[in-house]
């Protein structure tokens, strides 16, 4: 009987059960009901968890997001893309160039180039009226005395033959030669500002042969002199004949605490640094660090870092967040592996330290706890620099399945979400939500193997881009997410030439040009000349269904006009390592994830086109690797501007990619989210949130703030 009566009310029971859920909590509009301390929490999510919570360390995505609110860089980019201090409050790039003094040379007034008649050279220069628009930049002249050097070189041993003598490994067996750089006089320039053309210019003053057949035998001296044909190719690294030393001081702010309370100071960012470059740490941001010369200490509030040569990019690395070196130095290690056994105390270092997943830093939001696969908890720094943020807590939950993440936000569960390009069109339609598209760094591209005879004319490699349909396929595969572009430049940076104009389906054009150059089609509809059909085989990377898609597309689109292409799908190991990085491919869709940086040495470089490098492509132009190389020296903002739209515009002309389209990344957020601005008045004003210029929503993140319904702005 009493099974009976069970049965009978459990139904009951369970739709009292919904009914009541259903009367009581609350609706995504009215989530704020009865849970006022939801408004004061952001709450994101995340497809993968955080790696290692440490600036220096991490390399993924998820870690590196946190570490942006825990920790905070010397400076960063404001919402026009322009740097902007962050802990150092103002910088100044200056300019330390040397060159050696060649007693033996003649100065065009017929005087020996001794050191003093450099200097008067130089100083008579600076006041002749017509030399002054470059010589005005010159703030001091003065002769630097170098004394002796005694270093090694490391170089191949070889056989009787002169053949490399190859070790167990297979690797060539290396020996040392000493030498010595006799003591020598050179002449030191500090200029106000980097000029990457000093040098070419000097030569009016100090005379054009100046630097001419350097005879390295008269500074570098070998232990034994028969060694100098083995350092012969090296001497100019050895004895360096022009030097540019571009010098970054940093004036740091005052008065910022990390989140224990520590004071911030140039220790610090010599700390951080030298942990980069210590080898066993194994950072990768070692490489955006090599450039620098040294890193000196010049007050408690000021840095100076000097360069080894010419690198605009490294004014970058300092976006970096700085470490605080009290927690981290060579004693608060060791005192955290005080409990470790002799052998793991050996080894301890900054990796192992519990540091990693308990950071402290200067930034926004302080570290509170991590639950591995679940969640990564922070909490507002109320002794933050430039103000408290307005959320109190900033949650990162762990969702890997998009669909859940969809109805996580829908629930209002979390505060955004990134949609997929089929939804957005719905979410645009939501009133519920605000939504943000913009423009990411990437692109993709059909690359074509600029060694391969059958592509090495540009005609044909534009020929085969007027085939390509580039605005349909962002129509119906990206539902008309995504923009075509023209060149190698992300299109939403300064570097990006808005006036070359992405290739126009013309497939009447591309037919056009292979018939000038003497291909006609054969009785199979394909093109033909010599008795040699049009063809080539066009591959990439399984498991990406939009490139395979892409593939199909290109494939029917140069059928069209004759061209035979076979087409092969790899899996990403096998497609990197047999065909990628060896070059052996005849073409490619593959797609780039660009930065802020112009610098598109790596990529596009001829120096960078053998086997495991970027320019797998193989493309080869003078005057655009003359470009790049200037791009990488200019500190100036305008004319690094000016070089990159002049190699976007050679780039275009030589069409070594056919360039597809740069996508589109949405962001659908609450609407009831909005920025916090102080009025004139001390007031609260409510403002809509808007893109920064690159496309980003998240600059003003410290001053949003959840309300407990959408503004009638937002309605």
């Amino acid at each position: 009987m009493k099974i009976k009566k069970i049965l009978l009310l459990a139904p009951i029971v369970l739709i009292l059960g919904f009914l009541q859920s259903f009367l009581w909590v609350p609706t995504y509009d009215h989530q704020a009901v009865g849970s006022t301390g939801r408004l004061l929490r952001y709450i994101d999510s995340a497809s993968g968890d955080a790696q290692i919570l440490n600036p220096i360390l991490n390399a993924d995505t998820a870690s590196s997001n946190i570490c942006n609110k825990v920790f905070e860089g010397l400076i960063d980019l404001d919402d026009q893309m322009r740097y902007r201090p962050r802990l150092a409050e103002r910088w100044e790039i200056r300019e330390e160039v040397f060159f050696p003094v060649l007693a033996h040379r003649v100065l065009p007034d017929g005087r020996p180039a001794t050191a003093e008649n450099l200097r008067l050279a130089l100083e008579k220069a600076r006041k002749e009226e017509k030399n002054a628009a470059w010589l005005a930049n010159i703030e001091s002249v003065e002769i630097a005395d170098v004394p002796k050097k005694e270093d090694a070189l490391p170089v191949p041993e070889t056989d009787e033959t002169g053949k490399p003598r190859l070790g167990k490994d297979g690797r060539p067996l290396m020996k040392k030669i000493p030498f010595s750089v006799i003591p020598h006089q050179r002449i030191k320039l500090v200029l106000r500002e980097v000029d990457q053309e000093f040098f070419v210019r000097l030569l009016d003053i100090i005379g054009e042969n100046y630097f001419q057949d350097m005879d390295y035998k008269k500074f570098i001296v070998p232990e034994r002199s028969e060694d100098f044909p083995l350092l012969q190719p090296r001497a100019p690294e050895i004895f360096l004949v022009e030097e540019h030393n571009p010098l970054l001081i940093f004036h740091l702010r005052k008065g910022v605490r990390f989140h224990d309370g520590h004071e911030f100071d140039a220790g610090d960012v010599k700390f951080t640094y030298e942990a980069i470059m210590e080898s066993k740490n194994l950072s990768p941001r070692t490489s955006d660090f090599e450039p620098i010369k040294s890193l000196e200490v010049l007050d408690p509030h000021m840095v100076k870092v000097t360069y080894k040569r010419l690198f605009s990019p490294a004014i970058n690395a300092w976006f970096m967040g700085i470490l605080p070196e009290h927690l981290l130095n060579a004693e608060a290690l060791a005192k955290e592996a005080e409990d470790l056994s002799e052998e793991k105390k050996k080894t301890f270092g900054l990796r192992d330290s519990a540091f990693n997943q308990h950071p402290v830093g200067a930034g926004p939001f302080k570290f509170k706890e991590w639950q591995s696969d679940e969640l990564v908890h922070l909490t507002a720094n109320k002794d933050y620099w430039e103000g408290v943020p307005e959320y109190q807590d900033y949650i990162v939950r762990i969702i890997p399945d998009p669909l859940t993440q969809e109805m996580e936000f829908f629930s209002g569960a979390i505060d955004s979400y990134s949609a997929l390009p089929h939804q957005i069109s719905r979410f645009k339609q939501d009133e519920r939500f605000q939504n943000f598209s913009s423009l990411g760094y990437g692109y993709s591209y059909i690359g074509y193997n600029n060694r391969k005879p059958i592509f090495q004319d540009k005609r044909i490699r534009k020929a085969l881009g007027l085939a390509i349909p580039v605005k349909d396929i962002i129509k119906y595969l990206l539902y008309n997410e995504g923009e075509p572009i023209s060149g190698p430049f992300p299109k939403n940076t300064d570097w990006y030439d808005p006036a070359v104009q992405p290739l126009e389906y013309d497939p009447a054009q591309a037919e056009a040009i292979f018939k000038e150059l003497g291909w006609v089609k054969n009785a199979d509809g394909y093109l033909e000349k010599e008795g040699v059909v049009f063809e080539f085989n066009l591959i990439t990377n399984n498991g990406n269904a939009l490139r395979k898609n892409i593939l199909t597309i290109a494939q029917n689109s140069w059928k069209k006009i004759g061209v035979k292409c076979n087409t092969q799908l790899f899996e990403w190991a096998v497609f990197l390592k047999d065909f990628i990085n060896t070059a052996k491919f005849d073409a490619v869709i593959l797609g780039w994830s660009m930065g802020i940086d112009p610098d598109l040495y790596q990529i596009w470089h001829s120096s960078q086109a053998g086997p495991q490098q970027l320019n797998f492509v193989g493309y080869d132009n003078p005057e655009a690797d003359r470009l790049i190389v200037k791009i990488r020296q200019e500190y100036d903002r305008e004319k690094q501007k000016e070089l990159c739209r002049e190699l976007h515009r050679w780039i275009a002309e030589d069409q070594p990619y056919t360039f597809l389209y740069a996508a589109k990344s949405t962001t659908v957020l609450d609407k009831k989210i909005v920025i916090v601005e102080k009025g004139a008045g001390g007031g609260e004003e409510y403002k809509k949130i808007y893109p920064t210029k690159d496309g980003s929503i998240g600059y003003y993140f410290n001053k949003w703030r959840k309300l407990a319904a959408a503004p009638e702005f937002l309605r």
